[in-house]
C-alpha cells in the first residue's frame, strides 16, 4: 500500500512511502501537467497532452514504460508492458479512483479525508513505478479540478 503526504501547499509536491518505508517523492511540474519521481535509482518522467486526459511515463533513457488514457473520463486505462490496468471513478461526491479486474474492484486510490490531500493507494498486482504514475495521474487530476473550482 502506498500513502502520500502533501510536502507542501505551494508546491503540490507528495512524499510517498510504501508500506510506511519513505520511496520517493512526486514532483509535480510547475507551468506544465505531469511530474517526475526517483525510484530506486532510476528517474520517471511524466508528462500529458493539452487536455490532461492522456499521461505518458518515460524512464531516463527516454523510452515509455506507461501511458494512461481517458484520465478523467468514469473508465479510464493505464498500459505497462503488455498489461491493460482498468479505473474507474467510484463516486462523483468523493476523490476515490478503483482498479477494476473483470467488472470487482480489487484496489483503490482514495483522499484519506475531506480536509487533507493525504492519499492512500491500494494497488494489487501493478508494478512499484506503475502504482506510483497511477497515483501521480490521479492526485494530478484532483489537484487540477480543485485548482480550477475556485
Amino acid at each position: 500500500m502506498l500513502q502520500a503526504k502533501r510536502t507542501s501547499i505551494w508546491r503540490g509536491g507528495y512524499e510517498i512511502a510504501a508500506d510506511g518505508r519513505p520511496v520517493t517523492t512526486w514532483n509535480p511540474k510547475l507551468w506544465h501537467t505531469g511530474g517526475d519521481f526517483v525510484l530506486a535509482g532510476r528517474q520517471y518522467k511524466v508528462r500529458a497532452n493539452a487536455w490532461a486526459s492522456k499521461f505518458s511515463m518515460e524512464d531516463g533513457s527516454g523510452m515509455i514504460v506507461a501511458s494512461a488514457e481517458r484520465v478523467g473520463r468514469k473508465e479510464w486505462t493505464i498500459s505497462s508492458d503488455g498489461q491493460v490496468y482498468r479505473f474507474r471513478r467510484a463516486s462523483i461526491w468523493r476523490h476515490e479512483e478503483e482498479l477494476l479486474s473483470g467488472d470487482g474492484r480489487i484496489g483503490s486510490v482514495r483522499r484519506v479525508s475531506v480536509w487533507s490531500h493525504d492519499t492512500v493507494a491500494d494497488l494489487p498486482g501493478l508494478p512499484l513505478p506503475v502504482q506510483v504514475f497511477a497515483l501521480g495521474v490521479i492526485v494530478t487530476k484532483w489537484d487540477r479540478q480543485a485548482a480550477s473550482s475556485g
